[in-house]
C-alpha cells in the first residue's frame, strides 16, 4: 500500500503541472488568433511553464519566500521576451525605454490595435504578465494546498479574459475550449496519493460495518453532486444556449481609438499655405522599386463633406508592421512600391505613403482600414525615417468607358450631397450631365470642364465651402473668381460629381519622381471615382500650365426668362386739365343750387390738394430711404444700400440690371448706360467699379468692412445717382424723386 500512495503521488506531482501548464497555453492559443504569427502563444506558454517551474522548485521553502522568488524571474523572463518583441517588430529604442513605454501603454494600446495585432511590446506586455500570475497561482494552491479545483480557477479566468479580449474579432473558440476541459478533466482523474478511509479500515481489520457507512456516505454525496449538475444545467442550459449564436460583444468598442486634429483631420485647408511658400522641403523620398511613372504620395484621403469642409473621417486603430490585406479590384493592375521617407519640415500626424500601404517600419503608426490613412500618433518629427511597402493599383484603361458606378448602403458615404447646394451648381451638375450618360463620359466631361474654363494660381485664398465653390466656379474674373488652387479644383470635382451620381472623394497628396526631395510646391489634391471592378480612378482636372481659360459665361449662364423692356418713356403723372364745359343750347347759366363753376373749381382744387399730399408723401418716404441705407447700420449693410441705390437709379432711367448679373457685371452695365445717355456738362456718372468690389468683400468677407468704406460707398452711389438724375428731362426730373418704385423693388 505505501508503494501504491508514493506512485499517486509521483503521479499528480507530474500530471497536474503539465495540465497547469497546458490551461495557460491554451488561453495563449485563445488570444493567439487575433495576433499576427505564433509569437505570443509561444510567449505565452513559456510564461505558464516558467510560473510553474518556479512554483516546483520552491516547495520546499516557505510559502511567503515563493511570491517574492517568482515575481523576480517574472521581470527576467518579461524583459527579455520584450527584447524580443520589439527586434520581431523592429520597435527603435533601448530596453528601457521600450519596457516603460508598453507598460504605460499596453492596455489602450492592445484595445485599439487593429486586426491582427503585432506583437509588439506593448501588445504582449500584459497577456504575458498575466499568464504568470495564473500560472502561479494555479501551481501553488493545486500543489502545494491540494486543492485542484480552486488551482484550476486562475487559468480558466485567464482563458475566459482570452475569449472576451478576442470577441467578434475570430471564429468561435471551439476545440481550444473541448481540449482545455479534457485537460483539467485529466488532472481531476489523477487520484490524490492520500489514505483513503476504505484503505484504514482494511489495514486494521475493522468490521464491514464502517465500510458499509463509508460507501453509503459516498452515494448520498455523489447522488448531491449530480443532481445539483442537472439542476443547474435546466436551470443555465437555455439561457446559456440562447447565447450560441448571438454575436459576442467587442470589448475595443469601449476604448476611444487615436485622434487627430483639425488640422489633419481636413488637410485640404494646408495646400493654399504650401502653395505660398513652394520651396520648402517637406519630405525626403527614395524608391527602392523600379518605376517609370510618377509616384504620388498620398497624405490623407477625404471621405465626408457637410457643405462646408471635406474631412478625413477616419477610425484609426493602432497597428503593427503587417497592416490589413485589402482585396484589389478585380480588373485592377497591383504595382509593389517601397519607399524609405524621411520627414524634413512636415508637421503633424498623417503619415505620407503611396497608397494602399502594405507593411511600415520604423514607425508606430495607427490605419484607418476604409481610407487606406496613416497616422503616427506621437506626432511627426524632423529627421523621422520609416519604410513603407505598398500595393499601388492601376485600372484597366480599356474598361473605363462602359464601367458602371456601385450604389447603395455601402458607399452611401461618398454619394452623399450635403443639404444647401447653390442652385447654380446643381445647373451646372445637370448641364454637365445631359449629354453624359454613362459614369465615365460625365466625370471626363466635369474633368475637361474645370481644365478648359479656369485658371491656377498659388496666391487664391483657402477654402471650398460651397459659397467657395460657387464664387469659384461662376464669380467674376475680374473680381478674383474662376481661379484657384488644387484645392478648389478636386473638391468643385468631387461635389459636381456626387450631383450627377457619382461616389467620389478628395485625396491630399505630393507629386513625386521617386526619388529626391519633396516641397511645399508638390502638393496637391485631386478627385477621385469609385468604379465597378476598376476600384478608385483618379482624375485630374488641372489645366495645362500653358492654356488659356475659356469663358465660363457661353457655357453655363443661364438664359434670361424674360427680356428687358425697352427704354420707353414713363407715362407723366401730371394731372390733365378738364375741358371748360360746353352748355346746351337754351340751357341756363344757374342751376337751382351751387353753380357750375364753383363745382368744378371745387373738384379740381380737392383733387389737387390729394395728389399734392401724395406726392409730398413719396418724397418723404423716398429721402428717408436714401438717408437709412446710406447713414444708417453696420457698414456692410450702408454698402448694400448704396449699391440699391445705383440698381434703382437704372430702373428710374429705363436701363435695368438682369437680376443674375453680379457686382462687377452690374458696374459694365451701369458704365456702358453712363455712356450712352447723354448727361449735362460737368455731371458724368462716376464708375461705380469700386462699389461693386467693396460689396464682394462684403459677402465673401464679412464683418471686415470698415466706417470710411461705408462712407466712400455713399459717396461713390450719391454721385452716380445725382449724376444720372441730372441727365433726364426736368419733368423726369421731378418725377424722380417721387417715383414709389424704389419703394416696393427689394421688398
Amino acid at each position: 500500500m505505501v508503494t501504491g500512495t508514493a506512485l499517486a503521488r509521483g503521479l499528480r506531482a507530474t500530471v497536474l503541472p503539465l495540465v497547469l501548464v497546458a490551461m495557460v497555453g491554451l488561453a495563449g492559443v485563445v488570444l493567439g488568433r487575433v495576433y499576427a504569427g505564433p509569437l505570443l502563444t509561444r510567449l505565452i506558454l513559456g510564461a505558464g511553464i516558467g510560473a510553474v517551474l518556479v512554483s516546483l522548485a520552491a516547495r520546499r521553502l516557505r510559502s511567503w519566500l515563493v511570491a517574492p522568488l517568482s515575481v523576480l524571474a517574472l521581470a527576467v523572463f518579461t524583459a527579455w521576451s520584450l527584447r524580443l518583441a520589439a527586434g520581431h517588430a523592429e520597435v527603435p529604442g533601448g530596453l528601457a525605454e521600450v519596457s516603460l513605454d508598453a507598460a504605460r501603454n499596453g492596455i489602450p494600446r492592445l484595445l485599439t490595435a487593429m486586426i491582427p495585432v503585432e506583437p509588439a511590446p506593448d501588445t504582449v506586455l500584459v497577456p504575458l504578465v498575466a499568464a504568470w500570475l495564473a500560472g502561479l497561482t494555479g501551481a501553488e494552491v493545486a500543489l502545494r494546498a491540494g486543492r485542484v479545483l480552486l488551482g484550476y480557477l486562475p487559468p480558466a479566468l485567464l482563458f475566459a479574459g482570452a475569449v472576451y479580449v478576442v470577441g467578434p474579432n475570430a471564429d468561435a473558440a471551439v476545440w481550444p475550449t473541448v481540449a482545455f476541459t479534457a485537460v483539467a478533466a485529466v488532472g481531476l482523474a489523477v487520484p490524490g496519493g492520500r489514505a483513503t478511509p476504505t484503505t484504514g479500515v482494511a489495514a486494521t481489520g475493522s468490521d464491514d460495518g464502517i465500510r458499509a457507512a463509508v460507501r453509503a456516505r459516498l452515494a448520498v454525496t455523489s447522488a448531491a453532486g449530480v443532481a445539483a449538475v442537472v439542476a443547474a444545467t435546466a436551470l443555465l442550459g437555455p439561457a446559456v444556449a440562447a447565447l450560441v449564436d448571438r454575436r459576442p460583444v467587442d470589448p475595443r468598442r469601449y476604448v476611444e481609438p487615436p485622434r487627430v486634429e483639425s488640422l489633419d483631420e481636413n488637410p485640404l485647408i494646408r495646400i493654399s499655405g504650401w502653395a505660398l511658400n513652394p520651396q520648402q522641403r517637406l519630405l525626403e523620398v527614395r524608391t527602392t522599386t523600379p518605376t517609370t511613372r510618377e509616384v504620388r504620395v498620398r497624405l490623407a484621403v477625404l471621405s465626408d463633406y457637410d457643405g462646408v469642409t471635406w474631412r478625413v473621417g477616419a477610425t484609426y486603430r493602432n497597428a503593427g508592421r503587417i497592416l490589413p490585406v485589402t482585396d484589389p479590384a478585380v480588373h485592377s493592375i497591383v504595382e509593389p512600391v517601397r519607399q524609405e521617407i524621411t520627414v524634413v519640415d512636415l508637421t503633424g500626424r498623417l503619415l505620407p505613403a503611396v497608397a494602399t500601404p502594405r507593411e511600415v517600419t520604423g514607425a508606430r503608426v495607427a490605419y484607418d482600414p476604409a481610407t487606406g490613412t496613416l497616422i503616427r500618433p506621437e506626432g511627426l518629427s524632423a529627421g523621422l525615417r520609416y519604410t513603407v511597402e505598398s500595393a499601388r493599383e492601376r485600372p484597366d484603361a480599356n474598361l473605363l468607358g462602359p464601367a458602371q458606378v456601385p450604389a447603395g448602403d455601402e458607399v452611401a458615404r461618398v454619394l452623399r450631397v450635403a443639404d444647401g447646394a447653390p442652385e447654380p451648381l446643381t445647373r451646372l451638375a445637370g448641364q454637365l450631365a445631359e449629354e453624359n450618360s454613362a459614369p465615365y463620359a460625365r466625370a471626363a466631361a466635369i474633368e475637361r470642364f474645370l481644365a478648359e474654363h479656369y485658371r491656377v494660381v498659388a496666391d487664391a485664398p483657402s477654402g471650398h465651402a460651397y459659397p467657395n465653390l460657387a464664387f469659384f466656379l461662376f464669380g467674376p474674373r475680374d473680381g478674383g473668381g474662376q481661379r484657384g488652387t488644387s484645392e478648389q479644383f478636386a473638391a468643385a470635382f468631387a461635389v459636381l460629381g456626387r450631383l450627377t451620381g457619382l461616389p467620389t472623394r478628395v485625396v491630399v497628396g505630393f507629386r513625386s519622381t521617386g526619388d529626391g526631395p519633396v516641397r511645399a510646391a508638390d502638393a496637391i489634391a485631386w478627385p477621385e471615382v469609385l468604379f465597378d471592378g476598376l476600384g478608385w480612378v483618379p482624375f485630374d482636372p488641372m489645366p495645362r500650365p500653358d492654356d488659356e481659360p475659356r469663358p465660363v459665361e457661353p457655357d453655363v449662364r443661364p438664359q434670361p426668362e424674360e427680356t428687358p423692356p425697352p427704354d420707353v418713356p414713363e407715362p407723366s403723372l401730371a394731372p390733365t386739365p378738364t375741358p371748360p364745359p360746353v352748355a346746351a343750347p337754351g340751357a341756363d347759366d344757374t342751376t337751382g343750387g351751387v353753380p357750375v363753376p364753383v363745382l368744378v373749381a371745387g373738384g379740381v382744387g380737392a383733387l389737387s390738394a390729394v395728389l399734392a399730399g401724395l406726392l409730398l408723401v413719396l418724397l418723404v418716404l423716398r429721402r428717408a430711404q436714401r438717408r437709412t441705407r446710406l447713414g444708417h447700420g453696420d457698414p456692410a449693410q450702408r454698402i448694400t444700400g448704396a449699391f440699391r441705390e445705383v440698381t434703382d437709379a437704372l430702373r428710374l432711367a429705363g436701363q435695368p440690371a438682369g437680376g443674375d448679373l453680379a457686382a462687377t457685371e452690374v458696374a459694365a452695365h451701369a458704365r456702358r448706360v453712363a455712356a450712352r445717355v447723354p448727361v449735362a456738362a460737368g455731371t458724368s456718372p462716376p464708375a461705380v467699379d469700386e462699389l461693386a468690389d467693396l460689396l464682394n468683400r462684403t459677402a465673401f468677407a464679412p464683418g471686415t468692412a470698415t466706417e470710411a468704406q461705408a462712407d466712400r460707398a455713399a459717396t461713390v452711389a450719391g454721385g452716380y445717382v445725382d449724376a444720372l438724375r441730372a441727365a433726364r428731362p426736368w419733368w423726369r426730373r421731378l418725377l424722380w424723386s417721387v417715383h414709389p418704385g424704389p419703394l416696393r423693388w427689394h421688398r
